[in-house]
């Protein structure tokens, strides 16, 4: 999306599980987990008016969700988790031969920067496959 001259980007469930969002960390499985409530999903509504305001749903009777409510792994801190975000933009920029943001924004407007439609057998192919198990660390 920041390839396509977006200036701002909808974050939803980004930092959700860091050490700094809201909420207790609990353990299910072995795994540490955070509970994540999204603004349309049923809890929300229920609790707070800006959602319900959100969807337009005050005066309903009957709320329908329009997000979701789960748990999200444990990122850490933020101070740890968003550069190791800005390093991923930077690595995603320098795939397409772009240095940085505004490069790749000059690239899109002067055509220099083309998109292309993968199908799922390729987006498959650019995952981790034909391994019997792997281990991936985040940061």
């Amino acid at each position: 999306e920041l390839s396509s001259g977006i200036n701002a980007e909808y974050g939803g469930s980004l930092l959700a599980a860091t050490s700094e969002s809201p909420g207790e960390y609990f353990y299910q499985d072995g795994v540490r987990l955070k509970k994540y409530r999204g603004m349309g999903c049923l809890e929300a509504m229920k609790d707070g008016v800006a959602s319900q305001e959100r969807y337009f749903s005050s005066a309903d009777k009957i709320k329908v969700a329009q997000g979701v409510s789960g748990a999200v792994v444990d990122r850490g801190s933020v101070y740890n988790y968003i550069p190791y975000l800005v390093a991923g933009l930077q690595h995603g920029c320098q795939d397409i031969g772009a240095k940085s943001l505004s490069q790749l924004r000059t690239m899109m407007y002067s055509g220099k920067l083309k998109f292309e439609k993968r199908t799922l057998a390729a987006i498959k192919e650019g995952g981790v496959h034909s391994l019997h198990s792997y281990e991936m660390k985040l940061f």
